[in-house]
Formats: structure tokens, sequence, C-alpha cells
């Protein structure tokens, strides 16, 4: 059975950091591509960052420079260190882990929430 947890999201103040973690099992967790995605309330899931299975990553353009992703294949997990939140990131951020349409999984989101 294939599970994603997402665990560190909470409460910050503007300027402030959070890391954001998530474990998989069930897959050959190297083969996969993965992303943080992010859902604010009244809009639609949009990617914050993604990493290959080569460790190339890709990010939104508002979190460039702030945010950073990063892949332990060893510990099958991903990361997102988040720096200088503003209360626009606020959103539940989810977890994915993708290869195809047929081998796409995802967490059930962490919620963070910037304010002062």
């Amino acid at each position: 059975q294939v599970q994603l947890v997402e665990s560190g999201g909470g409460l910050v103040q503007p300027g402030g950091s959070l890391r954001l973690s998530c474990a998989a099992t069930g897959i050959r967790f190297s083969l996969y591509h993965l992303g943080w995605y992010r859902q604010a309330p009244g809009k639609q899931r949009e990617l914050v960052a993604s990493i290959t299975s080569v460790g190339t990553g890709l990010y939104a353009d508002s979190v460039k420079g702030r945010f950073t992703i990063s892949r332990d294949n060893a510990k099958q997990s991903v990361s997102l260190q988040m720096n200088s939140l503003k209360p626009e990131d606020t959103a539940v951020y989810y977890c994915n882990a993708q290869i195809s349409s047929l081998s796409d999984f995802w967490g059930q989101g962490t919620q963070v929430t910037v304010s002062s």
C-alpha cells in the first residue's frame, strides 16, 4: 500500500521559516518525480516546487529564492524548506509522487499558516 505522510506544518509569523517533510512507503521512491503543491481557500491547487528523479529542482515564481526542495532516496523522503514566509503562503501543502498518470500519489496535506 502506498502512503505519503506529510509533517512539519504549523503557524509561523511573517518572515519566519518552516520545514515540511514527506515520508513515502510502498513505492520505488528513487524512480519518482516528487512535488509539493498547495491549495489556499477558494483557490486551485498549484505547484510550489518539484524535483526529478535525478535531483533537478523546479520552483513556482512566487517562491523562487525562498523555498528549497530536496530529496533523500535512502530515507524515502522529500522536504521543502520554506524561508521568508509571507501571509500569501498560507495554504494546505500536499506532497506528490508521480511516474505516470497511473502512478500518481498524494499525501493527506499539512496546514501552513503565516500570520502575526
